[in-house]
């Protein structure tokens, strides 16, 4: 049976998890922000859709280019592919499919362990958590079906190693949800990776069996949160306002296998609330990847980091996974070929809607999943962040802070990356000149002429697009430009009134900025989260 599905639809309003870790979670894993590339507008297609029969054999492409002789699962039997590793070393386009081999959770030694094979080509992820010997069998049964679904989309750190045309998820068969949850996962997570290395992915096949399994209880309590934790301004501004609601709160924290950052402890230790930790150590052959010949590039990692953190809140009876993920995350940052290339696609509105409804699927009562920040925009989020003053001192986005080598990382911000520029400009319009540049001590990026190509780019006044960064949408930029060159005490600032002088009519009027500082959009915010303190 060959099943079309509808071509998933970017987001059009408003990785690397903002306030979740992307940084951390990504530079750690070898993640990379390739060069910014040029822009080209197409409309963005939507394809036909015809329906699924549970458990039957499905083989799954773009519809408008399938090719029904590559859907032979046959053609891709690891046993008979050409190996990819020759005397002159790996070749990515020698690789004919990317296989799920299979997953172990020890809960007693607090272990989860992830196979995957390219072709002949092994895979071994560790995800390492606090042991839990004594986990009754109804927590370990639903542990077992969150365990499945790290499973399903850590895949994507191996994947890319050659970007096979096929996927074949062998004995482990996916529900309706999770397919399409896994097809726009693919493609639009992997939309930045394919752009930087010339791939169109549109072809990609996957091989799988539906099913429809019984959902099962999770025992896990709403009214304890877990916030997935980064130490940036998005993450802080959650966690203060759920802290505020519900007093059983804790943070949770992903890193590298023994490495911990600074930048995210500090914040982390401030909120003085507890941490529930998770440590991923990826198999060593994608950490040489250069070395080795593999592909390279951004993955969703926001997706990953989504699907750990759900296993640690089954496991710790907590029912809700909350979130910092942005109005502007699910804004793109170019169009190619009629695709929507998003950076933060795993942090998009779309991304969690999908996420959502294959949680559902394995699960009666929660973990419940969804952002809490979802309606906000950032300059909305940086003027509460503002009166968050404890924070000032401590938070840290700087790229430069979560480098692999723990001896690269820089202690401060460094004043000159795309983050440092966007969040001096977010928050010039609330916070006082003297506390910014205090912040940056003294290297703050609107004072330093020579990054006035990085605040031309976040303004879409220059030549190249919105980087590929987690940085807020054009409107947003513009805004937080107008309102910090309105401020007495930025008067006289060179870099702002040379950039608003550059604006030249496309400044926003008072309405359309107020409109930011209000709701935007569509949540799944439950209504016991409320937040109370974001508008006004």
């Amino acid at each position: 049976m060959l099943a079309c599905y509808p071509r998933p639809r970017s987001g059009s309003v408003p990785e690397w998890p903002k306030g979740a870790g992307c940084k951390p979670v990504g530079i750690a894993y070898g993640g990379s922000n390739p060069p910014r590339p040029t822009t080209q507008t197409l409309p963005l297609t939507i394809a036909r859709t015809l329906p699924l029969t549970p458990e039957a054999t499905v083989t799954t492409a773009d519809p408008d280019r399938a090719d029904p002789d590559r859907a032979d699962p046959d053609r891709a039997d690891p046993d008979r592919a050409a190996p990819a590793f020759s005397a002159q070393g790996f070749d990515p386009a020698a690789v004919k499919a990317f296989h799920y081999v299979g997953f172990a959770l020890d809960l007693a030694d607090g272990q989860l362990r992830c196979h995957y094979r390219l072709d002949g080509l092994e895979f071994v992820e560790h995800i390492r958590f606090a042991p839990l010997p004594d986990a009754p069998a109804s927590v370990a049964s639903a542990a077992d079906r969150a365990a499945r679904l790290v499973f399903l989309v850590a895949g994507v750190s191996y994947y890319k190693a050659a970007a096979p045309p096929l996927i074949d998820f062998g004995d482990h068969p996916l529900t309706p949800a999770e397919a399409t949850m896994l097809r726009a996962f693919y493609l639009d997570g992997l939309g930045e990776f394919a752009y930087s290395n010339g791939l169109d992915l549109r072809d990609l096949m996957f091989h799988y069996t539906s099913t429809a399994p019984e959902p099962v209880a999770t025992g896990v309590h709403l009214d304890r949160p877990l916030v997935p934790f980064g130490g940036g301004i998005d993450s802080i501004v959650t966690v203060d306002e759920v802290r505020q609601i519900h007093a059983d709160t804790a943070l949770f924290i992903l890193s590298r296998m023994g490495d911990r950052f600074a930048a995210i402890e500090a914040a982390a230790r401030e909120t003085g609330l507890p941490v529930l930790r998770a440590e991923r150590e990826l198999d060593a052959k994608v950490l040489r990847s250069r070395e080795l010949g593999f592909r390279n590039g951004h993955v969703p990692v926001t997706g990953i980091l989504s699907a750990i953190a759900t296993l640690i809140a089954v496991l710790h009876g907590r029912g809700a996974v909350v979130m910092s993920n942005e109005w502007s995350a699910s804004s793109g940052n170019l169009e190619v070929d009629g695709r929507t290339i998003n950076h933060q696609y795993s942090k998009s509105a779309e991304f969690e809607t999908l996420l959502r409804a294959a949680l559902a699927d394995q699960f009666t009562d929660g973990p419940e999943y969804f952002s809490l920040l979802r309606p906000y925009s950032e300059l909305a989020i940086a003027r509460r962040f503002a009166k968050l003053t404890n924070y000032h001192r401590v938070f840290r986005s700087c790229n430069r802070a979560f480098q692999l080598d723990p001896a690269k990382r820089h202690a401060t911000w460094c004043g000159v990356c795309d983050k440092c520029c966007f969040i001096d400009l977010i928050l010039a319009p609330f916070v006082a000149a003297a506390d910014l540049r205090a912040v940056f001590g003294g290297r703050e990026p609107l004072e330093n002429p020579d990054t006035i190509g990085s605040f031309r780019t976040l303004l879409d006044i220059g030549h190249e697009p919105k980087p590929f960064e987690c940085v807020g949408e054009v409107s947003e930029c513009r805004a937080a430009l107008q309102r910090a060159a309105a401020r007495p005490d930025r008067t006289g600032s060179p870099m702002l009134e040379a950039l608003l002088r550059e604006l030249d009519g496309r400044e926003l009027d008072d309405e359309a900025i107020n409109a930011l500082l209000v709701p935007i959009g569509t949540d799944h915010i439950p209504d016991s989260y409320a937040p109370r303190h974001l508008v006004g």
